[in-house]
């Protein structure tokens, strides 16, 4: 039991942490740089909030309840990134945005959890039951986040201690970054039903 947790553990963390996690790791850079590290609760939350998106798609798709063309969830991912970056680049944050952002962050989850669904499907078909599994991988998931979203935190506070004035402009460049990669990542994988 307890290696099948540590498996699915390392699984998870890998999930975020390794190069081929770029969409995850520029959907978290958009969700949390406009906060600081003085919120760093605040930006948990939201974090888990996309954690427990996550696991309910991989959790409803690990039993084979939902299933979704992954062609179109490849083009929806970088969509996801791209909206939270133009609301982060466009609105200020306040009690009312934080809670419209807790519910995009938990929505654009199950879409993310989506994009690992069928391989993970075929990773638990092997397992008798998905409790140990899932809350392996998702703990791995959420430590992985919480490590990024301490690194993207630590660096910006960084940058702004020496150049306070410029933490508005930092944080709209980086997000007009972010929005532009993920407006290419979509005309990559536009699903070919799509194209006229």
């Amino acid at each position: 039991m307890t290696d099948t947790l540590l498996f699915y553990f390392k699984l998870g963390w890998a999930h975020i942490v390794s190069f081929d996690a770029l969409d995850h790791q520029l959907f978290l850079l958009a969700l949390v740089l406009p906060w600081s590290l003085s919120e760093f609760k605040k930006v948990l939350l939201l974090v888990t909030a996309f954690t427990l998106g996550h696991c309910m798609t991989l959790a409803l798709s690990g039993t084979g309840q939902v299933r979704i063309s992954p062609e179109l969830v490849e083009f929806l991912i970088p969509l996801s990134i791209f909206i939270t970056a133009l609301s982060q680049f466009l609105f200020r944050q306040n009690a009312q945005s934080f809670i419209s952002l807790f519910s995009m962050a938990g929505i654009f989850g199950l879409v993310h959890g989506l994009g690992f669904a069928n391989t993970l499907r075929m990773m638990l078909g092997k397992e008798d039951s998905l409790l140990i599994p899932l809350t392996g991988f998702n703990l791995g998931v959420e430590a992985g986040q919480v490590m990024v979203v301490a690194l993207i935190l630590g660096l910006k506070y960084l940058l702004t201690t020496f150049f306070q004035e410029a933490e508005i402009w930092f944080n709209r460049l980086i997000l007009f970054a972010v929005g532009v990669g993920s407006i290419s990542l979509m005309w990559q994988r536009i699903p070919s039903g799509l194209i006229f």
